[in-house]
């Protein structure tokens, strides 16, 4: 997922109703995928934050010496300015880029 790229909104929308639940014709369903996927991309973000601050990180064992590593603030605040990933994930959805696929009518 490429985050620099996505145009989801960084402030909350309210979103159409019917369109939100038009491929499931169930929103407590279309809502569980979207969190679900919100999830996953929570996931993807915060392994991809946590490697490059680890890339900058300085290991000290004083106290004393505290440096503010320039490197490590810009990142922190680019992906504070990222959109949030429920955002993400229900743009994603409205889009029809989520793949869902229902166990209980294959058993059947």
């Amino acid at each position: 997922m490429d985050l620099k790229k996505t145009n989801a909104p960084v402030n909350t929308i309210t979103y159409d109703r019917n369109k939100v639940d038009q491929s499931t014709e169930n929103i407590y369903e279309s809502i569980s995928i979207i969190a679900r996927r919100a999830e996953q991309i929570n996931t993807e973000i915060k392994k991809e934050l946590i490697d490059k601050l680890e890339e900058f990180a300085t290991y000290n064992d004083s106290l004393e010496e505290i440096f503010e590593n320039k490197e490590q603030i810009e990142v922190s605040k680019f992906y504070e300015k990222l959109p949030k990933p429920h955002a993400l994930a229900v743009q994603e959805w409205l889009a029809d880029k989520i793949y869902v696929r229902n166990t209980e009518e294959e058993n059947q």
